[in-house]
């Protein structure tokens, strides 16, 4: 049978968790993700444990921070002038938001503080800074 190595197309299922084991993601009632083993598509960690995997295989893996979003960066928050976010925009906590970069590519920015004068904004991915386990099951190699 074909063991999965870099630059296969794989698929597989996955449940993502966090150290506190609630689920952040997951494959579930989904096609199974498809990506090119080695191509750096998916987390560098998860990645890495792919090759040498056949069709069939289980396998949970335990990824460290560095190898998954990375740390949070403290430069991804910025200060905005409220009066620069439109006033349609109910800000709240926790609210993400479409922001574009000098360069015009778009990203999304949380709200993590809402003042009079100005809001904090948080350009580090949601999972910057946690540890993920994924159980993952490989369904395909082509």
């Amino acid at each position: 049978m074909t063991e999965a190595k870099s630059g296969d197309t794989v698929r597989l299922h996955y449940k993502g968790t966090l150290d506190d084991g609630s689920v952040f993601d997951s494959s579930e009632g989904r096609e199974p993700l498809e990506f090119t083993v080695g191509s750096g598509q998916i987390i560098p960690g998860l990645d890495r444990a792919i090759p040498g995997m056949k069709v069939g295989d289980e396998k949970t893996v335990n990824i460290a921070a560095a190898d998954a979003y990375g740390p949070v960066n403290p430069d991804a928050r910025q200060a905005v002038p409220r009066s620069n976010i439109p006033e349609n925009v109910p800000l709240e906590v926790g609210l993400q938001l479409q922001a574009q970069t000098e360069n015009g590519q778009m990203m999304t920015v949380t709200v993590v503080e809402v003042g009079e004068a100005e809001v904090i904004l948080d350009a580090n991915h949601p999972l910057a800074g946690k540890d993920l386990t994924f159980e993952i099951q490989i369904t395909g190699i082509n």
